[in-house]
């Protein structure tokens, strides 16, 4: 039987179990505030189906990070807990659509280094949502340049909709101007000396010698 728009299989990137808050239960970043969602709790899944209700209503601060990374803990659970989006809208009621819990749910699978952005605030939760909509390396290269170029939430809605048409994310990038792969590092005056003095030597580039520095390394 073929499957409706509200009825896809639950979000499985995470590796880890739905609402564990490995970020939001860092107290760098979330305090006391950390709140874990377990989908196979009666109990559990209610306070998720409330999270996300009142999350969906907006009715505790929209700006909060954290908050909204919670909301969106709270939906993943919430959809593996009933097993759809349209049975986890449907549980949560009020003004939590299938299209609002599947965004959120999918910003929570997003991969651990790229939530941390998040929750510290470095990446906009509205932005993260956008960053979501990518899959696989995709997600990444869209998350770093909206790092390292200060990328507007409009400016990734943008770059997300051309890569889900086709484009690579450097293609997308480059026609926001952007150059994938360029940042910015500020070194201890010994290795920017003894970066400067190799490239001379190798008559080549300080940013070949960095990049095949990291090669070896990473």
């Amino acid at each position: 039987m073929s499957q409706g728009p509200g009825d896809e299989e639950p979000p499985t990137d995470r590796e880890s179990p739905v609402g564990e808050p490995v970020i939001r239960g860092d107290p760098r970043v979330a305090g006391e505030r950390a709140v874990q969602f377990d989908p196979d709790d009666p109990e559990s899944l209610a306070e998720a189906a409330d999270t996300v209700r009142r999350f969906a209503s907006n009715t505790v601060g929209s700006e909060d990070n954290v908050y909204m990374l919670r909301g969106a803990a709270a939906c993943a659970a919430l959809v593996r807990g009933t097993g759809s989006y349209k049975a986890a809208a449907e549980r949560a009621d009020g003004e939590a659509t299938v299209s609002f819990i599947r965004k959120w749910a999918r910003v929570h699978d997003l991969p651990r280094s790229i939530r941390r952005h998040v929750a510290l605030g470095e990446i906009a939760p509205t932005a993260a949502k956008h960053v979501a909509r990518v899959s696989g390396e995709s997600r990444f290269l869209l998350a770093w340049a909206t790092l390292d170029h200060d990328l507007t939430v409009r400016e990734v809605r943008s770059i997300a909709s051309r890569v889900n048409e086709g484009m690579s994310v450097e293609e997308a990038l480059e026609a926001e101007g952007i150059d994938l792969g360029q940042v910015s590092l500020s070194l201890p005056p010994e290795t920017y000396r003894e970066l400067r003095r190799h490239a001379a030597l190798e008559d080549t580039d300080p940013e070949n010698v960095v990049a095949e520095a990291l090669d070896e390394y990473l």
